[in-house]
């Protein structure tokens, strides 16, 4: 049984050191060595999208600048791909600009084309491909997609502030779809869109009562883009509430990936440190995301390694949550004690 938002805001609501300390503690018990996880963002199809998410530059509603392309080649894709896998990464996720896929979709067969190309890689592969109808979601397993994104990004009450084109559950009905076709789920938020503490953890309560928890849970933090509706929006999110809810997520799902992604370069080394200590065990590698600039892959070898999570032959290991296995205090013992 999953977490209900009560349980969820009573979690977010303890004292800092003692959420903190608990996340810790699940960390330890699902992740005894666990590895910062590479994931690697590739654009596959930008621009021109039909639909109207407040904060995306993608969108053909809003004078980002942001015309729409043609799909990647196959050869493109797998040239950028081995360079992505030669430089560490462990996870691709594949990104296209449209409203979705059906079965009967000519697009679907092109991008399954380009999932088989990746195939000698051997990587895992993800994709992003909008509102997903059930036999689009067959096709993707079948050419070798094992993982689905597709970003609640708040809240129920929250989400018609952000987009109008289609509806939170159209959201949640293509996350079923996935599931029903095998595929593994990724989905998560945005945080600083004007949202409250409360709208995020309605995310939260919305991932749990899904038939099975998502494979891992992406927190982005708000990249203000210019001509989007959200551009003026830049008053920052405290950190300290970002780190509650990367803690929050790491003990509703104890066994998810819990990503720091996007926006991550507005966060200070020692935030991010701080956020890998919450719960927070993969990012986004690599220069560039859809269509803003992430954190200079050297600052994350430099800092990873900093942490000791990164080691000289760029295979991953963690001393950071290695420490003996803690004592349970009493309040984890009974405020805790839940069986996932």
């Amino acid at each position: 049984m999953g977490y209900s938002l009560a349980e969820l805001e009573e979690l977010y609501q303890l004292p800092l050191w003692e959420l903190l300390s608990e996340a810790n503690r699940i960390q330890q018990q699902y992740r005894r060595c666990p590895q910062i996880q590479l994931c690697y963002l590739i654009n596959v199809r930008q621009g021109g999208c039909p639909e109207d998410c407040a904060y995306c530059a993608q969108s053909a509603h809003y004078p980002s600048g942001r015309k729409a392309s043609a799909l990647m080649k196959p050869a493109e894709l797998l040239a950028c791909a081995q360079q992505a896998k030669e430089k560490g990464v462990h996870r691709l996720c594949l990104g296209a600009a449209w409203r979705g896929l059906k079965e009967d979709d000519p697009k679907l067969a092109e991008i399954c084309q380009l999932v088989e190309t990746l195939r000698p890689l051997e990587l895992e592969v993800c994709t992003t491909l909008g509102l997903l109808a059930k036999g689009a979601a067959q096709k993707l397993r079948e050419s070798g997609v094992g993982f689905y994104n597709h970003n609640l990004n708040t809240g129920p009450r929250f989400y018609p502030r952000i987009a109008s084109t289609h509806s939170f559950q159209d959201r949640v009905r293509t996350l079923e779809v996935a599931q029903e076709a095998g595929l593994a789920l990724c989905s998560g938020g945005i945080i600083g869109m004007g949202e409250s503490w409360r709208d995020r953890l309605e995310l939260l309560a919305t991932l749990s009562s899904l038939p099975g928890a998502p494979e891992s849970i992406p927190w982005n933090l708000l990249v203000p883009i210019p001509g989007t509706p959200l551009e003026e929006l830049r008053a920052p999110v405290p950190l300290w509430d970002v780190v509650r809810i990367l803690a929050v997520t790491r003990i509703a799902f104890p066994k998810a990936r819990v990503r720091l992604s996007a926006g991550r370069r507005e966060l200070s080394q020692e935030a991010q440190a701080l956020c890998f200590l919450a719960g927070a065990d993969s990012i986004f590698f690599g220069e560039k995301l859809l269509t803003v600039p992430n954190q200079p892959e050297k600052d994350d070898r430099n800092l990873l390694q900093e942490l000791g999570l990164w080691d000289a032959t760029d295979r991953f290991g963690s001393r950071l949550f290695a420490s003996p296995e803690p004592a349970s205090s009493a309040v984890a013992q009974t405020r805790f004690s839940r069986k996932k």
